[in-house]
């Protein structure tokens, strides 16, 4: 993430759902699991997501499985180029902003 990072401004992580959650200005906009990169999405973004044939991040818990729809998979070639990742990151960030907006 040390390009992505140049690119996008201070990005900070933190253990969750058996992976790490990756923060923008306090803000999850990613999700890494298993060798997976999975981006924030929103109603906004979701056509994207689905056009490139993105799957949701899901994980076993205790209750069974559970699938978080709003994180998808980072399609595959943006993890070989910072440049082509950029825009995705900067698109999962955008989305984080406007649903943290409507909750609040």
């Amino acid at each position: 993430m040390g390009p992505l990072a140049a690119r996008i401004g201070p990005i900070s992580a933190r253990r969750m759902f058996g992976g790490h959650g990756l923060f923008y200005d306090g803000l999850m906009f990613a999700l890494v699991s298993d060798g997976q990169c999975y981006l924030k999405a929103d109603d906004k973004t979701l056509a994207r997501f689905e056009a490139q044939g993105s799957h949701a991040f899901s994980y076993q818990s205790l209750r069974g499985d559970v699938t978080l729809r709003h994180y998808l998979a980072l399609p595959p070639e943006c993890l070989e180029s910072p440049a082509a990742m950029t825009p995705w990151a900067q698109m999962a960030v955008e989305a984080a902003l406007r649903l943290a907006n409507q909750k609040g």
